[in-house]
């Protein structure tokens, strides 16, 4: 598995916000989300090759079981069932994070955390754009996740106007708990978030669904490795 970077941070998104975890980020992702934080590890050799055990290894160094397999889109990996297995054996509490574009079926994942890209992802080369579009979303994949894993749903909100997107693909995966949707506000500095987070919120309370901080920009500022 090539590995783009190992460290160890708080949790910064979804209901395990805050807590002290282990993050594994794969290389390689389909997308090209245009405010993705993450654009280091698109390429699939960005990184280094290292076998499941010595991902283990490196993971094991640090105290704690909450260990994050982040990406890149990790879900494009089959490997990551094996790693997800030894990470479990070694006592591990496993969340994925994903797109949700890609199933594999019997990974042992303590929590899919899907964040399903919108139509605000885009990015604004349009030779990118046209195979973003193609391949941001997939509702048949989303509901396979949902069905067989215990999940949270986070969405990206740029502005108000992306909830009747947010509500349209809730509606058409049709078996969305609603009490496991969170929106957060799209910021890559912690001055973006300070000045989004209200609008967010007042949203939230509008339609029922959490509020979901995120701790990595508003205590590092978006700094990598955090």
């Amino acid at each position: 598995m090539v590995v783009n970077e190992i460290f160890y941070s708080l949790q910064g998104e979804g209901f395990l916000a805050g807590m002290p975890s282990v993050f594994v980020r794969l290389a390689g992702c389909p997308l090209r989300c245009r405010w993705c934080d993450t654009k280091y590890a698109w390429a699939e050799d960005a990184g280094q090759d290292q076998t499941v055990a010595e991902i283990v290894e490196a993971v094991c160094k640090w105290r704690g079981r909450f260990v994050v397999i982040t990406g890149g889109e990790p879900m494009v990996n089959f490997e990551i069932r094996q790693l997800a297995r030894e990470l479990k054996a070694a006592g591990k509490h496993i969340t994925i994070e994903t797109a949700g574009i890609a199933y594999i079926p019997d990974v042992p994942c303590d929590l899919m955390s899907i964040s399903p890209k919108l139509s605000n992802s885009a990015p604004l080369e349009a030779e990118s754009a046209g195979v973003h579009k193609d391949s941001r979303l997939d509702l048949a994949v989303l509901g396979e996740l949902i069905a067989n894993y215990h999940y949270q749903l986070k969405f990206v909100v740029d502005s108000v106007n992306d909830v009747p997107e947010i509500q349209e693909v809730i509606e058409q995966t049709g078996n969305i708990d609603p009490h496991m949707v969170m929106l957060m506000p799209q910021a890559a500095t912690r001055d973006e978030l300070a000045s989004r987070s209200p609008v967010v919120a007042e949203i939230c309370k509008s339609v029922g669904f959490a509020f979901c901080q995120r701790l990595h920009v508003l205590l590092w500022d978006g700094q990598r490795e955090t």
